[in-house]
């Protein structure tokens, strides 16, 4: 399912032993837009502490409480590394912490999760945990993590002039790929809200703090607008997707199958 990634900033954070913190934010790749760690903020409990929580410890969520709950203990929580400073996070870091933890690399193979689409599909793969058999490769060595939180507001500018600014990511809750970015055109189309597909930006400025897009400012203008009450579903997409003439993922997606 499609969720809007905002409204899961404060969700609960359950261990098996009980509650003890909540979600501060989360920290994506730019190269496959892909959730890589829930920012944990362990409140009251060790205070001024923020933790990472990789997608392989998440269970199911309970969507009526606004609870995330963690397979892990509260003391594996506190014997996990700090995270010490802001993103970005460096993939020598995501490599020391994994190591500590005991996870496999993501990187570690062709699909998002390694050998699979989805966070679970990472612990199957027959590999020693935590071992180092997936060294990034050279022009892996500067790629970073980027916070969520960060880019909500950023500029978003058109191959002919600025449309409006990112207000929210939608994720897809199974495989934590961010299938759209929300765009506020407020400052130029007032009220309306649009959807972008990662796959038709150009990646994003960081020094400028914005993201551009092959798009035209007419073709966003006339694309199906969207209404964040309502649920991101098929039937929508598919109108996005034809509107713009662009594969959809879930079609590229049977095509690598195949």
């Amino acid at each position: 399912m499609l969720r809007l990634m905002h409204s899961l900033k404060g969700y609960t954070l359950a261990a098996r032993d009980e509650a003890f913190g909540s979600v501060k934010d989360f920290l994506f790749d730019e190269e496959q837009w892909t959730i890589r760690y829930m920012v944990a903020d362990t409140g009251n409990w060790l205070p001024g502490r923020k933790v990472l929580i990789s997608p392989v410890s998440l269970e199911k969520p309970d969507w009526d409480s606004s609870t995330f709950r963690v397979d892990l203990s509260k003391d594996d929580i506190e014997c996990a590394p700090a995270l010490e400073t802001d993103a970005p996070v460096s993939r020598q870091y995501e490599m020391d912490w994994n190591d500590i933890v005991g996870y496999p690399y993501y990187w570690g193979g062709a699909m998002p999760w390694g050998v699979g689409t989805t966070p679970r599909d990472l612990m199957k793969a027959d590999r020693v945990r935590g071992a180092r058999d997936h060294k990034p490769c050279p022009e892996d060595q500067d790629r970073v993590l980027r916070s969520v939180e960060e880019v909500r507001k950023y500029r978003v500018e058109a191959n002919n002039g600025e449309v409006g600014h990112v207000e929210d990511f939608i994720l897809d809750d199974e495989t934590l790929a961010i299938r759209y970015l929300v765009i506020d055109t407020r400052n130029w189309l007032p009220g309306r809200k649009v959807l972008l597909a990662p796959g038709w930006t150009n990646g994003i400025d960081w020094d400028l703090h914005q993201l551009t897009t092959t798009l035209s400012r007419e073709a966003i203008k006339n694309s199906p607008e969207f209404n964040p009450a309502e649920a991101v579903n098929r039937d929508y997409e598919n109108i996005l997707y034809d509107y713009y003439g662009r594969p959809a993922y879930w079609e590229m997606a049977r095509a690598d199958e195949q």
